[in-house]
């Protein structure tokens, strides 16, 4: 399935069914009264937040959503039929803006979560409506209300419990492959990842936690470089970080730190959430390599960093049992009280 995490729709809720005038006429009935009924209420257009989705992609393919009109009252008292509602299903995490793509008009975070869009029109009234005892036959119904027609942009925010960051070709989708059945594309060349991956990895015996792959980030990535920018708020919603360094480069510290750069520059509070930092593809390096580079990437990071392999599987049940303690504290309070326990090598 196509990955698109940004749209554009247009919606229309129904106009109101007119009133109606009408006359009762029956035989030996010599002075019926009015007897026009109600127009019926036109149709609301909802958006509802789904578990069943992680794109937006339906919504390039259907882009106009309008809803059925009321029904016209008639005679005898009879009110139009309401229209039909339309339910437009996002993807949980989705955010819903106006057309200036900056007036937020609902973040739908929870799965259920429901909001209305455009507001169906109100029906008419009949001539019955307006009968008194000064106007006995009234000639008079009211149009029903007109529809309401926007413009709205959906954005989707991946929900997930932990988020996989680093620099293009540090082995994320290698790792995300290793652990989770998720299958990414897997290449030896930076930007093979080009739109996010979710995975879910088991831990244990029933348990398990959602695992977010976004594409590399490169320095200036905050202000447009390369591809990673766009996809940095799909790691906001996460309870951590998983921060991969490539150990096969020289400079391990570097990379490191052109990473934390560009999450403090985005905002949003990516650089205040726990950071797990390891050291990746191991494999490829001697005994010697392995603890001259985690050397220096700890004292860059100011705290020990994991030695892992995603490609070889070396160090990773441990590193998934960390993070699954840091995704299960996170579902049982907010993420901003959850501390990364102290860890050893």
């Amino acid at each position: 399935m196509k990955f698109l995490d940004r749209s554009k729709i247009y919606v229309q809720s129904g106009g109101g069914g007119g009133g109606c005038i009408s006359f009762r006429r029956e035989k030996y009935i010599e002075f019926g009264g009015p007897n026009g009924g109600d127009g019926g209420r036109g149709g609301h257009v909802w958006a509802e937040a789904v578990d069943n989705l992680n794109t937006l992609v339906d919504y390039r393919y259907q882009q106009h959503f309008k809803a059925k009109p009321g029904g016209p009252g008639q005679g005898r008292n009879c009110t139009g039929a309401d229209g039909d509602d339309i339910i437009i299903k996002v993807p949980t995490g989705t955010q819903i803006f106006e057309e200036d793509e900056d007036t937020l008009i609902a973040d739908l975070d929870e799965p259920g979560e429901r909001v209305l869009l455009a507001k169906g029109g109100n029906g008419g009234f009949g001539n019955a409506h307006f009968k008194s005892s000064v106007n006995r036959a009234p000639r008079r119904a009211n149009p029903g209300q007109l529809a309401e027609q926007r413009t709205i942009w959906l954005r989707l925010k991946l929900i997930a419990d932990i988020g996989l960051v680093g620099l293009p070709n540090a082995g994320k989708s290698t790792m995300l492959a290793a652990v989770s059945a998720a299958k990414p594309k897997i290449a030896d060349y930076p930007f093979t990842t080009l739109y996010p991956n979710l995975g879910v990895v088991r831990v244990g015996e029933g348990k398990s936690f959602v695992l977010a792959d976004i594409p590399g980030l490169i320095e200036g990535a905050h202000e447009g470089a390369g591809v990673g920018d766009r996809f940095l708020g799909h790691v906001e919603r996460c309870a951590a970080l998983l921060h991969l360094v490539d150990g096969t480069q020289d400079d391990v510290a570097s990379a490191y730190q052109t990473i934390r750069g560009e999450l403090s520059a985005y905002g949003h509070g990516l650089c205040e959430k726990i950071e797990i930092v390891a050291l990746n593809k191991i494999d490829a390096l001697s005994d010697d390599e392995v603890e001259e580079r985690r050397n220096a990437l700890s004292v860059a990071v100011g705290k020990p960093v994991r030695t892992i392999s995603g490609a070889a599987g070396t160090g990773l049940t441990r590193l998934l049992y960390e993070l699954m303690d840091l995704a299960d504290a996170s579902r049982a309070k907010p993420a901003e009280s959850v501390v990364e326990a102290p860890w050893t090598p």
